[in-house]
C-alpha cells in the first residue's frame, strides 16, 4: 500500500445528492447503470486519498486533468441512485473559494499552490465553463464544521450513527438521509419562518443558496449529510450526543410559535457545540 493510499484525510463534511438513473441523459445513464453493478464501489475515503495523491507532486495538481468517472451508489427502496464525484469541477470550485476567501495568507497559498498553477487552473475552468454553462456539483463540502443551513433539510429520526470499531478498520459513521421532496419542504418552511421572525440575513441567504442548488436535481433524488472525516476528530461520546438537526428544528419551531427564548436556547446549544468543534483545528 502506498503512502497516499494509507493516509486518512479527515475533517471534511459533505452534503450530497443521489439521483435516480432516469435523471441522467445518455450516455451517462448507461455508464452509471454499469457502474452501479460493480462489486468494488468507492467510498469517500477513496476519493480523499486520490485527491491527496494529486497534491504530492511538484508542482501540485489541485484540479485533476480528467473528470472522474466514479460515483457514490445507494439503494432506496429498490431504486438505484448515484452521486457522481465530479472531482474536476469541485476542484476548480474549491481552488476558487480558497483563493477568494482570504483565509490563507498569500505567502502560504503561493507555497501550497504556486500562482502559475492557479492561473492555469483558472484559465482551464473558464474554457470548460463556456462549454458547460449548466453544470453543477452533486456534492458540497465544508471543513471543520457542518453549516447550520444543512441541518435544516433533515429530521432527527433520519439520523444514523454507527460507532465503528477502529481496531478492525471500521470507522464511525454519522449521517442523515432524506428524500428530496422532504428536504425542499423543510428548507422552504425554515426560510419562511426566519424571514417572518428576523428578516433577511446570513442565515436566510445561506438557505436560499442551498435551495437553489437543490432545485437543480430530480424530485425523486436522495439528499445526504455525511459527517465524513470529521468523525475522526470527535469522541464517540460527542458523536452519540450530537443532535444538531433536532436543535435546528426546535429553534425554527420556537421562532414560528413566537418563543424567542426557546429559539435562543436551542440555537445556543447548536452554536456552542460547533464552536468547540471548529476550535479543534487550532489544538496541538
Amino acid at each position: 500500500m502506498s503512502v497516499a493510499s494509507s493516509v486518512l484525510v479527515p475533517y471534511a463534511t459533505y452534503l450530497r445528492v443521489y439521483e435516480p438513473l432516469a435523471a441522467f441523459p445518455e450516455p451517462d445513464r448507461g455508464h452509471w447503470a454499469r457502474y452501479a453493478r460493480r462489486a468494488d464501489t468507492r467510498t469517500a475515503q477513496d476519493e480523499l486519498r486520490r485527491s491527496l495523491a494529486d497534491l504530492l507532486p511538484t508542482p501540485p495538481v489541485p484540479v485533476p486533468v480528467h473528470e472522474s468517472g466514479d460515483a457514490f451508489v445507494a439503494d432506496v427502496d429498490g431504486v438505484v441512485v448515484v452521486c457522481p464525484w465530479r472531482t474536476r469541477m469541485r476542484g476548480w470550485l474549491a481552488l476558487e473559494e480558497l483563493t477568494e476567501a482570504g483565509t490563507v495568507p498569500r505567502p502560504v497559498l503561493d507555497a501550497m499552490v504556486p500562482p502559475v498553477v492557479r492561473e492555469q487552473a483558472t484559465a482551464d475552468h473558464e474554457r470548460w465553463r463556456e462549454r458547460n454553462p449548466d453544470a453543477r456539483p452533486w456534492i458540497r463540502t465544508a471543513v471543520w464544521q457542518v453549516p447550520v443551513r444543512w441541518f435544516a433539510l433533515f429530521a432527527d429520526e433520519e439520523r444514523a450513527y454507527v460507532p465503528g470499531e477502529p481496531e478492525r478498520g471500521a470507522f464511525p459513521v454519522l449521517r442523515y438521509r432524506t428524500p428530496m421532496v422532504q428536504a425542499r419542504r423543510r428548507l422552504a418552511r425554515a426560510l419562511r419562518t426566519l424571514r417572518e421572525a428576523i428578516g433577511e440575513g446570513p442565515l436566510t441567504e445561506g438557505l436560499v443558496d442551498v435551495g437553489r442548488w437543490l432545485e437543480e436535481f430530480h424530485p425523486r433524488a436522495l439528499v445526504e449529510l455525511d459527517y465524513g472525516g470529521l468523525v475522526h476528530a470527535l469522541s464517540a461520546e460527542r458523536l452519540a450526543a450530537d443532535r444538531s438537526a433536532a436543535d435546528v428544528a426546535e429553534a425554527v419551531a420556537a421562532l414560528r410559535d413566537g418563543d424567542g427564548d426557546g429559539a435562543s436556547e436551542a440555537y445556543g446549544r447548536l452554536a456552542e457545540r460547533w464552536r468547540e468543534v471548529r476550535n479543534l483545528q487550532f489544538a496541538n
